[in-house]
Order: structure tokens, then C-alpha cells, then sequence
């Protein structure tokens, strides 16, 4: 299967709010998809509906099933780690990994527990005990000893430390991620999962304005760092946006002939961030 996900006029409305607004998407198998866009707009609408937590209009496929009629099937093969995850307190994390050995037909217990003998989590601990940075650890391990397709991330290291947070991706790119598998990341700390990222799509009240491999962004946007007089006269081109860097201008053009920029300063492929923003808030 090339397409994990496809989704054809998705939309999906609360009252007279359009939370996902009639979009085309599609995610490749063995990817990585940074869904990237501002508070509101619909990230976390969109992840449910690829999970069979909401309703929506339009057609949508996920692992070749419907989300709204074959949940169970489906989520036998997608694992989920949400920002507002909530573990069994009372549990010890012995405990845990024996429901999960009870309830998940592809989990593994002996992989989830390789895992936590790397991490300061001991499996006497009950839940409650453990630190936030702990309890995403054992999150991780449980989706990590899984053998699904599909895992789908809503902001999971918000509010950890970096250091955390590093150790996170590094682990879930390292130990868990291949070609036959693919995740989904919507996240606000865009600079810390770009060097992850295969893919990327942004959203903007509940629109799709940009769905772009990163080999696209590289080939499709480029960013002119300048100063002076070139920095005027680059802000004359055409551009999606701009913002100041020291003693000039940053500007970012979308398919434009490089060698036309060259004279005026110095070249690069924008970060995700910045070219989210130019998209989002043009000049600055």
C-alpha cells in the first residue's frame, strides 16, 4: 500500500465553525508528516477523525478502512499518544504492561520492557509516582513494543523539558520507525522534529494551505538572507514574506529563478518554521 492516508473533501463543522474545511490530502506509507498550524486550526479535529473519534463529511481512508465503520480493525494496526493522555494512576507499571498484553493482540511485552530497563522508570512504580517525562516514557514504550502502521502523535512531549523532548524523537526515529511504518506529528515545537520529517502540511483554519515532501520545500522555496540596498530591492520581488534578521532582511519566494536572487545575498532553503510564518503572517 503507497497511501496510508487519503482524504477527499474532508470537513468536519461545529455550529457555524468549520474546524477542517473541505481539504485533499494524502500521506505515503513510511513517512513522516509534521501537521504544523497555529492554536485552532483544526489539527487536532483532523487527527481525530483519522482515528474514528469524530464524525466528518467527505470521504477519508486510513489503512485502507473507514475510521467511522471499522474502527476496531483499524486501530488494531495505529497507536495514538495524545497531549491529554491519561495513564491509570492506581497501576503499577508492571500492571499496566499486563493489560496491554491482555487487550492489544500485536503488543509485545518483551520489547516494552527492553525498552523501559534503558530509562529511569522501574516497573514496581506505580503511575502516579512517576514524573510527566516518565509517564511519555512509558507511553513511548508501550506504542514502541506494538507492531502497528500507523502512529499518530498530538503535541506528546508539551510542557517536558528539552532534554526530554530530545530523547523522545531520538528514540521514536531509532528504535521504532522504518519504511513499512509511518508517523503522523502535529506539534508546535516545529524546529525541534524537522531533521524527522519526510513530509509536512499546514493548516490554517481548518484550510489546507500547504502539502509539501520536504524535497518539494527544498526545490519549490528559497530564502534570501541580505542587508542594505539589496535588502530593498529584494523586498521589491514578489515574495510570501519577510522577517528582519541582523542588519537586514530574511525574505522567502516561492518557484523563482535563484540565480536571479544570487547577486543579492545569500541563500538557503527556509526552516519549516519560518516558512510557516511567512505563509501564515507574510512580512514582519
Amino acid at each position: 500500500m503507497e497511501t496510508i492516508v487519503e482524504a477527499r473533501g474532508l470537513s468536519r463543522s461545529f455550529a457555524d465553525i468549520k474546524a477542517v474545511d473541505n481539504i485533499d490530502f494524502r500521506v505515503p506509507t513510511g513517512s513522516v508528516l509534521g501537521l504544523i498550524g497555529p492554536n485552532g486550526a483544526g489539527k487536532t479535529t483532523l487527527l481525530r477523525s483519522l482515528l474514528g473519534l469524530s464524525e466528518f463529511e467527505g470521504e477519508l481512508e486510513v489503512l485502507g478502512k473507514d475510521p467511522r465503520s471499522q474502527r476496531a480493525q483499524l486501530m488494531e494496526q495505529v497507536c495514538f499518544i495524545a497531549d491529554t493522555a491519561v495513564l491509570p494512576g492506581w497501576m503499577r507499571v508492571e500492571q499496566l504492561l499486563d493489560y496491554a498484553s491482555g487487550v492489544h493482540p500485536r503488543f509485545a511485552r518483551e520489547q516494552a520492557e527492553a525498552f523501559l530497563r534503558d530509562t529511569e522508570v522501574k516497573l514496581t512504580r506505580r503511575i502516579r509516582d512517576l514524573s510527566k517525562g516518565m509517564m511519555v516514557q512509558v507511553h513511548l514504550a508501550l506504542v514502541m513494543a506494538i507492531d502497528a502502521r500507523l502512529l499518530v502523535l498530538d503535541e506528546p512531549t508539551l510542557g517536558l523539558d528539552i532534554l526530554v523532548r530530545k530523547r523522545f524523537f531520538e528514540q521514536l526515529i531509532s528504535d521504532y520507525f522504518d519504511q513499512e511504518r509511518t508517523i503522523i506529528i502535529s506539534t508546535h515545537q516545529v524546529d525541534e522534529v524537522q531533521h524527522i520529517l519526510t513530509d509536512v502540511m499546514f493548516l490554517n483554519h481548518g484550510k489546507l494551505v500547504l502539502s509539501r515532501s520536504m524535497e518539494q520545500i527544498e526545490q519549490q522555496f528559497v530564502q534570501l538572507n541580505t542587508v542594505g540596498e539589496s535588502a530593498v530591492k529584494a523586498q521589491g520581488i514578489p515574495h510570501l514574506g519577510s522577517h528582519s534578521i541582523l542588519g537586514g532582511k530574511a525574505i522567502i519566494y516561492e518557484d523563482i529563478a535563484r540565480d536571479s536572487l544570487a547577486p543579492l545575498g545569500e541563500l538557503r532553503t527556509p526552516s519549516v518554521s519560518d516558512l510557516f510564518v511567512a505563509m501564515m503572517g507574510g512580512d514582519q
